[in-house]
């Protein structure tokens, strides 16, 4: 039974203490359930096997149990084993082939977050994989060397099938682009696969129990990193790179170090920075994700945290202002770094990482507007919105106003745009809502232009699918459309805050001639 005591210790805003030896563990091993401190979950690593044409991978969705606390069993989703899946490493213009068993009893697809590629095998909510059957999708990858991800996407039910559980990492290597930098998986080259999550009493994920939950997203006090609570991690090299990769539901972080120490930013979304950027403070919303450098060559303990903001939403009577004045404001502890004074020598990041070409404005023909909304009342009945019923129309119920994006919520049936295949397009994001939406594009990768007329960061200058639209914001980013044409199968764009997108914050669109 989780006790109330130990759920408020699992906040991890306290040190988890001091310790010392090398465990990094499989997700397959025991689940560690340490209130002063587990081993650091280390995803098992899949590079399927090269037969034919392609490299197999075989995965295959399920139930499962895990104990996140010691004297209690959590039911939870996973591919390939109990929660989570193993990271799948894939080589740039090499094919791959994926075979997917849904075991869960229930629907679902498989997402593949950031990749090119053709609408048959985006995995989005159109390409459904039935109880007890098997999807098959090919593609060859594209990308250029990153840290990407795969998830559930399944109209309406995404964020839950997120939640407990079926979501992995992907890494791309690129012959290419073969840079001194630390390499080896779980060593010096670690995922972090970061959550969120709440607990009811008897050891169960609590999901969607409120009217707040639909409004601003699921948010948890307990943080989970790669099925971890309580991670710590033992440094065996001077210098580690960290995948960073916000999975959670709703939460946006902004990652630091308890010591106010300095590490370099080396890559987003889409792969490397042109150099790499140097900073003590990263926000990363939900599907964005980073690889850092961090030097640990002191040999001192420190703790990777998440800073809480301060909120400057203006204060009125109603659930609305304290919903919006408490949106990430907490401070989280991550992952507890244990020095040790003996470390491996590691080379320095280079100057320069890689070219990135950017898209020039002159060469788009089109520009759209999409306009991120939200209702702040509560709706029922006829506007497939979140109603005031637990489960009320399309969205699901529990109140929460009507998320859309250009006035319109997601119907299946309907395709928002068509673009005309081989062109360059800016797309203007507009943030009418009193909070900030992760807007993501399926696809392939943009470029952000700019953010109410600035000119986006460093570290925000390298390839994106997911881009944070605040409120009150306009963001113009600029892609290109080419390779794929299907003018019967759409792709999406949508808010990432899952429950938003599941509420109908998504739309769709198609690439023709």
């Amino acid at each position: 039974m989780i006790t109330r005591r130990k759920a408020l210790k699992a906040l991890g805003i306290s040190s988890l203490g001091a310790g010392t030896g090398l465990c990094i563990p499989s997700l397959t091993s025991a689940q560690g359930n340490s209130d002063s401190g587990n081993p650091l979950k280390i995803p098992p690593l899949a590079e399927g096997e090269f037969t034919g044409n392609a490299r197999q991978f075989q995965l295959r969705l399920r139930r499962g149990s895990s104990n996140f606390f010691a004297d209690t069993a959590t039911a939870t989703f996973g591919i390939n084993g109990d929660y989570l899946g193993p990271t799948l490493r894939f080589r740039r213009n090499e094919a791959v082939s994926l075979h997917i068993q849904n075991a869960l009893g229930e629907p679902t697809t498989l997402h593949w977050h950031g990749f090119h590629l053709p609408t048959s095998a985006d995995g989005g909510p159109h390409e459904v994989i039935a109880i007890g059957d098997t999807w098959n999708p090919q593609f060859t990858v594209v990308q250029f060397a990153g840290t990407f991800w795969y998830h559930s996407h399944m109209l309406n039910t995404a964020g839950e099938q997120v939640y407990k559980g079926l979501a992995g990492m992907i890494i791309v290597e690129d012959d290419e682009q073969q840079i001194d930098l630390p390499s080896t998986y779980g060593v010096d080259d670690i995922p972090l696969l970061i959550q969120d999550r709440s607990f009811n009493d008897d050891g169960s994920f609590r999901y969607m129990s409120g009217y707040e939950d639909t409004v601003v997203g699921m948010r948890g006090d307990v943080i989970l990193v790669n099925g971890t609570r309580h991670p710590y991690f033992v440094p065996t090299t001077k210098l580690v790179r960290f995948r960073l990769l916000n999975a959670a539901n709703a939460r946006t972080f902004v990652f630091a170090f308890s010591d106010g120490r300095e590490f370099q930013q080396i890559a987003s979304d889409g792969g490397y920075l042109e150099s790499a950027v140097t900073m003590n403070r990263l926000e990363l919303s939900p599907a964005e994700r980073a690889e850092i450098v961090v030097d640990f060559s002191d040999g001192q303990d420190v703790r990777l945290i998440s800073v809480g903001k301060v909120s400057n939403f203006p204060e009125f009577p109603g659930a609305m202002s304290v919903m919006m004045r408490s949106l990430n404001t907490q401070n989280f502890d991550i992952l507890d770094i244990r020095g040790q004074g003996r470390l491996q020598d590691s080379a320095p990041v280079p100057d320069r990482l890689a070219s990135i070409y950017r898209l020039p404005e002159a060469a788009a023909t089109n520009t759209r507007t999409f306009r991120l909304s939200m209702g702040a009342g509560m709706r029922s009945g006829d506007d497939r919105g979140p109603g005031t019923g637990s489960r009320n129309g399309n969205g699901g119920g529990h109140g929460g106003g009507n998320f859309s994006i250009n006035g319109r919520r997601m119907e299946m049936n309907y395709i928002n745009e068509r673009i005309q295949f081989n062109t360059t397009e800016i797309w203007e994001l507009t943030n009418n809502s009193p909070m900030m939406h992760p807007f993501h594009v399926h696809n392939g990768q943009f470029q952000v232009l700019d953010r109410n007329g600035q000119q986006p960061p460093a570290n925000e200058m390298g390839w994106k699918d997911t881009v944070r639209v605040g409120s009150g914001e306009l963001v113009r980013i600029i892609m290109r459309f080419t390779d794929f044409i299907d003018d019967k199968n759409p792709y999406m764009y949508h808010c990432h805050i899952l429950e938003h997108e599941d509420r109908g914050m998504m739309g769709q669109f198609l690439i023709i001639e």
